[in-house]
């Protein structure tokens, strides 16, 4: 039987919030957390925080991957980015985080992917799928770029087969009326659909499909059903999950109001295609707010091997001190290479 685990962080003023946390859950529906709800991953370069969180599974190697958007509010909003958004979006990181494991509890140290260069702004929240036409994975986020002055975002990608080494990024979606962020790729039955959120007209969460994992996407107008009940402008974040059943959950990260009331919203839906989702609050419990993150379908024994595992370093390892995993993750992968 399989569980799931989330990737996420917390909405917290202090930097510990900006950090790489665990949740676990046998069904999808009832979440615990890990760690005693402290960090399990510490972001130390960089910006020295990290948000946006995707996880994914690389079968052919054996490997998991943790990639998330390079910013910490809590050290930077007032200090480099001067308390400006703008100045986060057009001059935050061109880099991702990225750590990696073949275990799931022994990771990598945190290195930074560069992929945008001086056109690019800020990238934000990346997300991964595999697709078996590249046979390479599609890494795709949400930034500003140079081609339009730094306006509206939109939503860029490029194929990686290592996330050491990346394509040359491209344009991916761009929505005519409004910016696009918060992308979210899942497959259905051989067809690719795409949550983002959009800024304006509507300003929510919309969905697209496409035959291809690179697009093109068009609108799938059916979702917007879902959605009429939710207060515009209030939900971003979009990350899905299918279950054993062939259900769908989709959970929407609410901010619409200050500090730990913020978190995700749970729906469940009996298909993509059919984009039935309904708002299903009561089915599902959180030990508390969940921040933009990706949740990963695993294993039993993965479950319980994250559930034993002594998180007590908070993701510190002392000068001398790294485990016999990272050891070999650093000698199959030097820095740089």
């Amino acid at each position: 039987m399989s569980a799931y685990l989330f990737v996420h962080f917390r909405e917290r003023t202090t930097p510990d919030g900006e950090q790489v946390y665990f949740a676990l859950s046998r069904d999808g529906f009832c979440w615990e957390e890990v760690n005693g709800g402290s960090p399990v991953l510490w972001a130390y370069y960089g910006d020295k925080g990290v948000r946006d969180f995707t996880v994914v599974r690389d079968e052919k190697r054996g490997r998991f991957y943790i990639v998330a958007t390079d910013l910490s509010l809590s050290y930077g909003f007032r200090n480099q980015y001067h308390g400006s958004w703008e100045e986060i979006s057009r001059n935050g990181s061109k880099c991702l985080s990225v750590w990696e494991s073949d275990n799931l509890t022994d990771w990598s140290e945190q290195r930074l992917l560069q992929i945008g260069d001086e056109d690019f702004g800020c990238l934000w929240a990346p997300d991964v799928i595999y697709d078996r036409e590249k046979e390479a994975f599609l890494l795709h986020w949400s930034s500003s770029h140079k081609s339009n002055g730094y306006g509206k975002k939109g939503i860029y990608c490029c194929y990686t087969q290592d996330f050491r080494s990346v394509t040359r990024p491209e344009l991916l979606f761009q929505k005519q009326d409004s910016g696009v962020i918060d992308s979210a790729i899942y497959q259905e039955d051989g067809v690719f659909y795409m949550f983002v959120k959009s800024e304006k007209n509507p300003a929510g969460i919309i969905l697209l499909r496409s035959d291809h994992a690179g697009g093109p996407y068009e609108r799938v107008f059916a979702f917007d059903k879902s959605m009429e009940a939710l207060e515009s402008g209030k939900y971003e974040a979009p990350t899905a999950v299918r279950l054993e059943d062939g259900r769908w959950c989709l959970f929407l990260d609410y901010y619409g109001v200050p500090g730990a009331g913020q978190g995700y919203v749970p729906f469940v839906a009996s298909s993509l295609a059919k984009a039935d989702f309904v708002r299903s609050d009561r089915d599902f419990s959180f030990p508390y707010g969940f921040k933009h993150g990706t949740i990963l379908r695993i294993t039993g024994e993965e479950y319980q091997r994250i559930k034993g595992h002594d998180w007590s370093d908070k993701g510190y390892v002392q000068e001398g001190a790294r485990t016999a995993n990272e050891n070999t993750l650093l000698h199959k992968n030097p820095p740089g290479g």
